[in-house]
């Protein structure tokens, strides 16, 4: 972390490292009729289960017939190619991009929130969350929520929030799956899963393997990954049950080029020998019951990893291990009810992280451990039954208590530090004419400096303030049976945005002058007849300084306009999908006074897949970048320096897939 190029090797090393049903009694008659199923209520904008009808206000949803249409393999490439999410290619080789919402450059995955079913996923270091070892097959939709969240979901939630939910099991049934897939770059892919349901019990099972030597020189990828759970259900309400999974990666790290480099041979590696491995292991403990017309739901959930990685300097080695554990437990209540023949859901709930590091290497023996408890309550209304009015409030009091020990450390060698952080939210939205609806949102939302971040800070053993934004965001959308379009306007004002600054001593993260993210996002659906149907997301961003000595600059490495669109066919027994992705020019990662004579090349990619289905099985061709456009999307000194830290991404690569449904 010397300097902007050795930054994102450390960083790489690290990496490795609403509302319900309108009523009780609708939802009630609703599992009678599905007998014991706990099937088909599916959207959670309020830590609860709620009708599929009053998702978050403004949400996108991603459901698993458009995943499996598109080709995504992932978690994290289904929400880039179909949720039109912005992604940065990974510095590790694992297919785990850093995701952006809203424009947040090099910090995006610290400025959103990742959950899986309600637990978070999100880390406490600067690595992005690991979505590759989820089962894609287990992936029931994709909730993504943009802007601040920092009400139900706490930390980090100033871009928004990705709500992974996984499929529920209906009483009585079964279902399974075998998958292979191979590719250029000796990729290849296995991929077997199951899952038994009885009256009242039900399990599933996931085991994956993959490997690929990836587009670029020493950077291959291996993984070994299991998923598995139970439950037991008594109705659709009530139901306890846990959920294992566990993964091992092996990689290597093909590192940063120059530009010339990169012009030359951008599959090159200038180090031919860099190593690492991630060891993870997540289980979670999960409960809700219906009691006395409230509904009262709790996890518990514990998360070891363990982090090799292995440097060269010339001929010398430096390697370093990292083990992380977290535990988390969420309990939460909801209450159900009419205010002036108004349905009414009261939401409050705690949550508890504790979150502790131990490092072993040569330049870093860090003890670290973050402890936070946090309190939200949150009240929505729905008014005016025939304009679907909805208005919600809601408060969150969080609590963080840090403490960090390095006696090797390069810089800060020691900290104890308590942060108290509020955040509010008023959310509403109304349909005045029929198929068109209104909505905005006010609110504050914050973060604080993770353990990675307060390691390397301007003054020496000096933790940096708490990131906050005042987020506003106005919306309409349009939406029928054929199409959905929807447009938001938002802006998000923060003071001591959390940033790395390779510009003051040699690299440091800091605390910047207040800073600005506004823009307008556009989304739209349109089924064009019962074959054909386009989508499409666009965003437009301005990330700048509103004041200090870069006051009006752009902020490095953030696309100025992003689009994502896609066309899909469903024949007989055969589907295609194509898909383009755009990304304007940015500013290299160095560049905050504006004063480099280049930006980041704007690129264009293309992706398609096609299949066919022969009784059981589908066949399936897929090609990503089909172009070969050379192009890079990390990149974090100016070109005219003497190290670019260009991180080029992948090029053109070819897949044929086989599955067996039973």
């Amino acid at each position: 972390m010397i300097s902007s190029a050795f930054r994102p090797r450390l960083m790489a090393a690290a990496v490795s490292l609403c509302f319900i049903a309108p009523a009780t009694a609708l939802a009630e008659d609703t599992a009678a009729q599905a007998g014991q199923a706990l099937g088909t209520i599916v959207v959670t904008g309020s830590r609860f289960d709620a009708d599929p009808a009053l998702a978050p206000i403004g949400a996108t949803v991603i459901t698993a017939e458009e995943i499996r249409r598109s080709g995504a393999s992932d978690v994290n490439a289904a929400i880039r190619k179909v949720g039109g999410v912005y992604g940065r290619q990974s510095l590790d080789g694992s297919p785990d991009f850093g995701l952006d919402l809203r424009g947040f450059g090099t910090n995006s995955s610290q400025n959103l929130v990742i959950v899986l079913d309600g637990v978070r996923l999100s880390e406490n270091e600067l690595s992005n969350a690991i979505l590759s070892t989820i089962p894609i097959d287990t992936v029931d939709h994709i909730e993504i929520t943009r802007g601040g969240a920092s009400v139900l979901y706490g930390d980090g939630a100033t871009g928004g929030i990705i709500n992974i939910v996984t499929k529920r099991p209906l009483a009585n049934t079964r279902r399974g799956s075998m998958f292979v897939q191979g590719g250029q770059f000796h990729a290849g892919e296995v991929r077997v899963s199951g899952a038994q349901a009885w009256d009242n019990f039900a399990a599933d099972a996931t085991l994956g393997t993959q490997r690929t030597d990836n587009y670029r020189d020493n950077n291959d990828f291996k993984q070994t990954n299991f998923s598995g759970g139970a439950q037991w259900f008594a109705n659709q309400f009530d139901r306890v049950g846990f959920r294992y999974e566990g993964a091992r990666q092996d990689m290597r790290f093909a590192g940063s080029l120059k530009e010339t480099e990169f012009n030359a041979n951008p599959r090159q590696t200038k180090t031919p020998d860099d190593n690492g491995s991630l060891d993870s292991d997540r289980l979670t403990v999960f409960g809700a019951y219906r009691l006395y017309g409230h509904d009262i739901a709790a996890d518990l959930s514990y998360r070891k990893k363990t982090v090799e990685s292995t440097y060269y300097f010339g001929n010398s080695a430096s390697p370093a291990s990292y083990e992380s554990k977290q535990w988390q437990f969420s309990p939460r209540v909801r209450k159900l009810g009419a205010v002036n023949g108004m349905i009414n859901e009261l939401v409050a709930g705690m949550d508890f992280i504790k979150w502790e590091r131990t490092t072993a290497s040569g330049f870093s023996a860090a003890d670290a451990n973050q402890k936070s408890k946090a309190l939200y309550l949150r009240d929505e209304l729905r008014f005016d039954a025939a304009h679907e009015g909805r208005i919600s409030v809601g408060v969150r009091r969080e609590i963080f208590d840090k403490d960090f020990s390095d006696p090797l450390g390069f810089s800060t060698k020691t900290y104890n530090l308590v942060q108290g952080l509020n955040a509010w939210e008023l959310q509403a939205s109304y349909m005045p004419v029929a198929d068109l609806t209104v909505f905005g949102k006010l609110g504050q939302s914050y973060r604080v400096a993770n353990a990675d971040e307060n390691a390397l800070t301007p003054s020496t053993n000096k933790p940096l303030a708490a990131q906050q934004s005042h987020d506003a965001e106005v919306g309409v959308s349009y939406a029928n049976a054929m199409q959905k379009v929807t447009a938001r306007v938002f802006r998000h004002n923060l003071t001591n945005e959390i940033f790395y600054d390779p510009t003051l001593n040699y690299g440091v993260n800091t605390n910047l002058d207040p800073t600005r993210r506004q823009g307008v996002e556009l989304d739209a659906e349109q089924k064009i007849n019962a074959a054909w149907s386009v989508n499409a997301h666009y965003q437009h961003v301005q990330a700048k300084f509103r004041e200090g000595v870069n006051n009006g600059k752009e902020m490095v490495l953030v696309p100025k306009n992003t689009l994502s669109a896609r066309v899909s066919w469903t024949g007989q027994g055969q589907n295609a999908d194509v898909g383009v992705q755009w990304s304007d020019k940015q500013r290299y990662g160095d560049d905050f006074t504006n004063q480099c004579k280049a930006e980041m090349p704007a690129f264009t990619t293309l992706d398609a897949r096609y299949a066919r289905k022969f009784g059981q099985w589908e066949w399936a061709v897929s090609g990503q970048n089909l172009t070969d456009k050379h192009y890079y999307s990390q990149a974090f000194s100016c070109a005219t320096g003497v190290n670019q830290g260009i991180y080029p991404s992948d090029g053109r690569q070819l897949k044929v897939s086989a599955r067996y449904d039973f």
